[in-house]
């Protein structure tokens, strides 16, 4: 059974802090590349960051940059999101996926939730003083 797995959001106060992982089982993150995603009620899903299988390149939205930063541990199949000065438009439930490695996707790192193949099946963040 090929699965991901994301875990460590919850409630928190504006300005704090949380952390997101994202575990694979069944298959091996070398090979692939990942992003979070988040949707929040009523809205689309929208593209928070994303990383290469190496680790090297990493993307964010706009509205997260400098704020948020992904990381990966491929010897713990484990890719983190972590998150800093979190903001009450910042509560959606958060999504990790996977893209499988492509020789297109060595050259540009997919950033649109269509590309990827494996999801894990959210954790609630939300942020409310």
């Amino acid at each position: 059974q090929l699965q991901l797995v994301d875990f460590g959001g919850g409630l928190v106060q504006p300005g704090g802090s949380l952390r997101l992982s994202c575990a694979a089982s069944g298959f091996s993150l070398d090979d692939y590349v990942i992003g979070w995603f988040r949707q929040a009620p009523g809205k689309e899903r929208e593209g928070v960051s994303w990383i290469s299988s190496s680790g090297g390149n990493r993307n964010y939205a706009d509205s997260v940059k400098g704020r948020f930063t992904i990381s990966r541990d491929n010897a713990k199949n484990t890719v983190y999101l972590q998150m800093n000065s979190l903001k009450p438009e910042d509560t959606a439930v958060y999504y990790c996926a996977a893209a499988r490695l492509t020789q297109r996707f060595r050259l540009r790192i997919p950033e649109d939730w269509h590309q990827y193949e494996y999801w894990g099946q959210g954790t609630q963040v939300t942020v409310s003083s």
